[in-house]
């Protein structure tokens, strides 16, 4: 029985000098804090510009001009067949190189270019789900094809593709990890920064980890009730 007591006041000692540790020294929550704040503003302002980027791109793959739709699907292909990372760095390290650029516009310039490609093929999906009879009635009204899109066609496919545009944010909360492989101003950067100082790995990482979870989860909730949402105005 004194062994398992030695036990536990042991473990308790190591989670209690881990925790201590990381967070409170030298107010190292602070860190963790700031790093949260800029990976969910990272992904939400790359998300946008992924948006802006991934309706472009939608419509040029659904264009009939065969430059426009070769464009498109150039950039489709070369973004989602090559790694995140090495698109950071090559953002980075050889296009602003030579520009003095605050690394968080870096990061959303590369996130958004990245989750453009994908943002496209939602888009891309979503339009052609709406049924052809409803550009045919647009075009029967005498709308021209650009009015058909905008006022008919992209309004109920955005039912569509909302869903899937929450659950990219939720992704790219994940993929900003490696924005750490230019600045440590993320999550897994404030993670660096106290391992630098503690020589530990373990709590750091099992705290941005714990963290990653909690705000995923949230968010993965609140997305399932807003698909719940959805699906009961589809019923209606």
């Amino acid at each position: 029985m004194g062994g398992l007591s030695a036990w536990f006041s042991s473990a308790y000692e190591w989670i209690n000098h881990g925790l201590y540790s990381t967070f409170i020294t030298d107010g190292r929550w602070v860190w963790f804090v700031s790093g949260l704040k800029n990976t969910l503003l990272i992904s939400l302002f790359s998300v946008l510009l992924g948006l802006v980027l991934g309706l472009i791109a939608a419509l040029f793959r659904l264009s009939k001009v065969k430059v426009l739709n070769a464009v498109g699907g150039t950039y489709v292909d070369i973004i989602r067949g090559t790694p995140t990372m090495v698109q950071l760095l090559i953002i980075y390290y050889i296009i602003f190189a030579s520009v003095p650029i605050p690394k968080m516009i870096v990061g959303i310039i590369a996130f958004g270019i990245n989750s453009g490609a994908y943002i496209a093929e939602i888009v891309r999906g979503g339009i052609l789900s709406v049924n052809k009879g409803q550009t045919e009635a647009g075009r029967s009204l005498g709308l021209s094809g650009r009015q058909t899109m905008s006022f008919i066609v992209l309004p109920q496919a955005l039912k569509n593709i909302l869903p899937a545009l929450a659950n990219e944010f939720i992704v790219l909360i994940k993929e900003t990890a490696v924005i750490g492989m230019v600045d440590n101003i993320d999550l897994v950067g404030a993670a660096k920064k106290v391992q630098s100082r503690t020589y530990d790995y373990f709590w750091p990482l099992i705290s941005i980890a714990v963290i990653y979870y909690v705000v995923i989860k949230f968010l993965s909730v609140l997305l399932s009730r807003f698909e719940a949402h959805l699906r009961k105005s589809d019923i209606r």
